[in-house]
């Protein structure tokens, strides 16, 4: 089976885990993400970004706070439907 990698750039990065664009470019710069360049624009690993949110106390919280993670509570599903 294939393995699709997920690529997201600097702005949508900074979006989905709650933080400033510079801090994804500072996490770019010190290489502790994935990336590769195309037309001249950093596309990051998503999976790299997820490995350094993970160790990177302040990103994590902020990803459950202002990033993807403020959403969770409305996706679940209720147990009651009727």
């Amino acid at each position: 089976m294939e393995e699709t990698t997920i690529r997201l750039s600097v702005s949508e990065a900074a979006k989905f885990f709650g933080v400033s664009p510079r801090t994804i470019r500072r996490a770019v710069t010190d290489g502790v993400v994935e990336f590769i360049v195309v037309q001249n624009r950093y596309k990051i690993d998503l999976s790299s970004l997820l490995d350094w949110a993970d160790k990177t106390t302040t990103v994590r919280h902020k990803l459950a706070k202002d990033g993807i993670g403020q959403f969770v509570e409305a996706w679940k599903i209720p147990k009651d439907r009727s």
